[in-house]
């Protein structure tokens, strides 16, 4: 898997053709993305891939053709997985990241954001791996931000629990580890509701009827680019520097609550947002969630990582494909 490899290309010609090889590089930096065929995974695996390094992707129900495909609870195909490939780098994204499952799917959850993940931790230190394990803001109870990295967690929900023991497992399997917590996330997506974020704008768009949205909750909306960024960023860095390790915080800058994200996908669209009515009660149902968890990213700033992309350009880039009026998709750039 490293150095010169060949590849075999069909060549056309008119009336024939035929099969051809070609020599072609492998970086020989490596790295590993579980999760890959996520919003987060797959934003990851640009980035790594799009700055020389020899990229693998792994995920599961939607792994085929372009990624591995791997049940990450399989002890045995991890190690095998890992130990064929042989790493330098393991960005652990894959998750149970819906609160609402996590609570209906507590045993599943657990087993993929806690028992998994130690595992993962554990074969990454056997070959000396940096991993990078993905985890949340919701860690945190909300009640007293910005966060730091040795502030003292107090999840609120199963969802925010079960990451916190998946920290501990990491840390616990390997001491050289990476924990990256990061807040609700957006970005290039494959449906709307892949994301918290995005899945927002059908009742954006259609705004032939009112549509209630939360004004309570305080989020920090992240793009993915930014994340992989981070992700990279701090491989490179840790592969120069062995003290780079342990918790580290990355968050977008700017505070919106649902409705206020809704209004700024309204106005980038140039489209009506008086159909959309803020909501500025606590919630009384579903899963509990921290007020306001922001987190400081000090840490990384000091060391000079990071990139925090305004979401008004960030929300464009990913929503323009998903417009039902198919005249903005012609002028939304322009």
């Amino acid at each position: 898997m490293v150095g010169w490899e060949n590849e075999l290309r069909i060549r056309f010609m008119p009336g024939s053709c035929w099969l051809e090889e070609d020599a072609i590089d492998i970086p020989n930096r490596r790295t590993l993305i579980t999760g890959a065929t996520g919003l987060l995974g797959r934003a990851v695996y640009k980035e790594f891939k799009a700055n020389t390094w020899h990229a693998v992707g792994c995920g599961y129900t939607r792994a085929r053709p372009r990624f591995e495909k791997v049940n990450l609870l399989d002890v045995a195909a991890v190690h095998n997985l890992i130990q064929d490939f042989q790493p330098h780098v393991i960005v652990h994204c894959a998750a149970e990241r819906r609160p609402d499952i996590v609570d209906s799917q507590p045993d599943a959850a657990s087993q993929l954001n806690v028992a998994a993940s130690g595992n993962i931790a554990k074969e990454a230190a056997k070959i000396g791996a940096f991993l990078i394990y993905i985890s949340t803001d919701y860690v945190f109870d909300g009640t007293n931000p910005p966060y730091k990295e040795n502030d003292i967690p107090n999840p609120l929900n199963l969802y925010g629990k079960t990451k916190l023991e998946g920290e501990k497992a990491v840390l616990a399997n390997n001491d050289d580890a990476a924990v990256l917590r990061v807040p609700v996330l957006y970005g290039e997506i494959e449906s709307l509701d892949e994301s918290a974020v995005t899945v927002m704008f059908d009742k954006v768009q259609f705004n032939n009827k009112s549509a209630n949205m939360d004004h309570w909750q305080q989020r920090f909306p992240t793009y993915v680019k930014d994340v992989a960024s981070v992700c990279r960023l701090l491989a490179e860095r840790r592969m120069e520097d062995p003290s780079i390790k342990g918790i580290f915080h990355w968050s977008g800058n700017e505070q919106m609550t649902k409705y206020e994200m809704a209004c700024a996908m309204a106005d980038v669209f140039n489209l009506p947002s008086s159909h959309l009515r803020p909501v500025t009660d606590s919630p009384v149902v579903g899963t509990l969630r921290p007020r306001n968890a922001q987190l400081d990213c000090s840490r990384l700033q000091m060391l000079g990582i990071g990139q925090q992309t305004p979401f008004r350009i960030g929300i464009k880039e990913s929503l323009w494909p998903f417009l039902t009026d198919k005249r903005w998709r012609q002028t939304v750039f322009h």
